[in-house]
């Protein structure tokens, strides 16, 4: 039985930032994943949102959620891009390991 990695990326960009820099901000993100060899399988935009404790000064994130399939590789590059950009102030990615779907059993047996 093989299994399959799927990774669900949660990060949250600056309250300040405009929609242009937000749908910016997300389709680098989704561009870096792709050149990456990973399979996007959904990206939501959650909105801005109050924050339980001050991050970096702010109050309030704008959340961003991806789900993707991939090699674990993938994870470094995304990550090094979030840490070094100034519009991300927080990220996780968390690995769902997933059975893949076993075959059908015939009748004739």
């Amino acid at each position: 039985m093989t299994t399959t990695f799927m990774y669900e990326t949660m990060y949250i960009l600056r309250p300040d930032l405009s929609e242009e820099q937000v749908d910016q901000a997300i389709t680098k993100y989704q561009t870096l994943l792709r050149e990456q060899g990973s399979e996007l399988l959904e990206t939501q935009h959650r909105g801005k949102r109050r924050l339980a404790y001050e991050l970096k000064k702010h109050r309030e994130g704008i959340y961003v959620q991806m789900n993707f399939k991939g090699e674990g590789k993938v994870i470094a590059a995304m990550e090094r891009a979030m840490r070094l950009s100034e519009e991300v102030i927080r990220y996780l990615t968390v690995k769902q390991e997933i059975p893949a779907e076993e075959e059908p059993i015939s009748a004739e047996e």
